[in-house]
């Protein structure tokens, strides 16, 4: 399947298209997206199509510079559950190294490639289309998407010693290059990325709690996804994010993913699934977490899995659990009381004091 983006790259770009004078919907339809799917970040698009977005966007506008402009917009937040561990990360080297790992999990068509050598830092940028795209917005925004991180760390008046681009100028004027990267911008050379001094990635995190750091690295090894997943594994992905939207289909999953729904079925087939079946799987799974919390309605719940109405919900839980779902959960709670009570039995209000062996 053709390599993903999460939405979250797109941050800011309905607001940036129109404070450059373009409409973003029609741009959006032209490669099969729409503002409503940028605004949950965890949803995951075809590379290509934002991509290409970047493009026709830059175009539309008459501004060379839009994927600078739209770097503009990130921050850590935009990386999604990785943002949150970089953040605690006690340096440059540690909080890139972690970046460089687990790229896939924000981005897989993004490659980053840290190198050392004569006192020098290189990080170098490549994206791997899968297919002939223009992209120089794309590689723009990735480059200077990953210099905003990097100045985070090191403060504001930071600036790589070289920015590289392997495209040309642009024919217009380079001053946003230069107010975001400095005056060292060049272009027509051998790679993307930029230069700095290996010493700062040692620079400490001053925003960097010790403590909090080993929360958040256990939050992350929970969630984290393996590079290699599998397409049930991404199209089980897929369902959970697209469950509450209402908008939970295959069609919709293969357009997600860059494909067509007989590839997602195909490949589905290949691991001995089906999407209705990997459809009611991942729903049962929600359901039980989501129906044990007492805090959550039913209602709420219906529209979380993605149920036009709560009577459909009803029906549906009463098939797959034998009862309805408010019985289920009064069960629940009660054997959860009955556990608590029995634990508390099991342990006197007042033992005795035992010896030193025990007896």
């Amino acid at each position: 399947m053709k390599p993903l983006v999460r939405t979250a790259s797109l941050n800011g770009y309905v607001e940036l298209s129109r404070s450059v004078g373009i409409d973003p919907q029609p741009l959006l339809r032209q490669v099969g997206l729409d503002a409503a799917a940028l605004a949950v970040p965890d949803r995951w698009i075809a590379g290509s199509a934002a991509v290409q977005l970047l493009e026709l966007s830059a175009a539309a506008a008459r501004r060379p510079d839009f994927g600078l402009l739209l770097a503009e917009y990130r921050r850590l937040s935009t990386l999604g559950p990785i943002g949150l561990v970089v953040r605690e990360e006690p340096d440059v080297r540690s909080a890139l190294g972690l970046l460089l790992r687990h790229e896939h999990m924000y981005n897989e068509l993004l490659h980053i490639r840290l190198s050392e050598a004569h006192g020098l830092a290189t990080l170098k940028v490549t994206l791997d289309l899968g297919e002939e795209l223009a992209h120089r917005q794309a590689t723009e925004l990735a480059v200077a998407a990953l210099h905003r991180v990097v100045r985070g760390f090191l403060g504001e008046r930071w600036q790589s010693l070289t920015t590289c681009f392997t495209h040309p100028a642009p024919a217009a004027d380079s001053g946003t290059h230069r107010r975001l990267f400095g005056p060292g911008v060049e272009f027509d050379r051998e790679f993307d990325g930029f230069v700095f001094y290996a010493s700062e990635l040692d620079s400490a995190n001053a925003l960097a709690d010790p403590q909090l750091r080993a929360y958040a690295r256990q939050y992350f090894e929970a969630i984290a996804v393996p590079r290699d997943s599998t397409a049930e594994d991404r199209v089980r992905e897929l369902i959970e994010v697209l469950l509450p939207t209402g908008r939970c289909s295959v069609e919709q999953v293969a357009h997600s993913l860059g494909v067509d729904r007989r590839t997602v079925h195909r490949r589905l087939a290949e691991a001995g699934q089906t999407f209705s079946s990997l459809l009611n799987a991942t729903r049962r799974q929600l359901a039980e977490q989501l129906v044990a919390n007492p805090r959550r309605s039913l209602t709420e719940i219906s529209g979380l899995l993605g149920f036009a109405s709560p009577s459909a919900f009803s029906r549906w839980f009463a098939q797959q659990f034998g009862c309805s779902a408010r019985d289920w959960r009064s069960a629940r709670a009660s054997g959860r009381a009955s556990e608590q009570a029995s634990g508390r039995a099991a342990v006197p209000s007042s033992p005795l004091p035992l010896s030193r062996n025990g007896k």
